[in-house]
């Protein structure tokens, strides 16, 4: 098999290359953020969500007033839907470390419901399941990660956040490899 090696090919595998390594780059720095400034970094990500909620409240306004094509209740459901963004986005921002507490608890109890009911869900398919031993002590383990994560949703989420900064640096630094050692023969 040859490889191509034509100014389109070599352009084509130049910007894989360079998007591997940007975007390898990016989460190696967000995962070292993560793990160096964690509270920091959950403030940050709150300001974005935040100014997230602003922006969408102001675009559900926009579309609930200079719509021509919505009828009444539409426009009603936009407008107070834009409210309910920007007053959201507004509180955030009031205190963002205490909306970022709020949030990482939240995300805890919401984890900890989600693997309860994963656990479940698992149970539930014993009888399909093709290794029965297995599926149970998924189940059970899940059930139980899940109990003790809505016991302490906030230090749950703490380990969860620190988690994701270890991951997005393991990730980050195979992504700037693989951004290195990429060839034409990938494509």
């Amino acid at each position: 098999m040859s490889t191509d090696t034509s100014p389109a090919a070599k352009s084509a595998v130049n910007g894989i290359r360079t998007f591997l390594g940007l975007s390898g780059l990016v989460a190696l720095i967000v995962g070292i953020l993560v793990l160096v400034w964690p509270a920091k970094t959950a403030v940050v990500v709150t300001a974005i969500i935040a100014i997230y909620a602003i922006v969408g409240g102001l675009v559900y306004l926009g579309l609930g007033i200079f719509s021509r094509t919505m009828g009444g209740w539409a426009r009603v459901g936009h407008l107070v839907l834009g409210l309910l963004y920007i007053v959201a986005g507004i509180i955030a921002f009031t205190n963002l470390q205490h909306t970022a507490v709020w949030l990482a608890v939240f995300l805890g109890i919401l984890v900890g419901i989600m693997w309860i009911v994963e656990g479940v869900v698992a149970l539930t398919t014993l009888g399909g399941a093709a290794s029965k031993g297995l599926t149970v002590f998924f189940a059970i383990l899940s059930i139980i990660a899940g109990i003790i994560l809505l016991m302490s949703p906030l230090w749950g989420a703490i380990v969860l956040w620190w988690l994701l900064g270890i991951s997005l640096v393991v990730l980050g630094i195979l992504q700037i490899v693989r951004a290195f050692t990429f060839s034409p023969k990938s494509l």
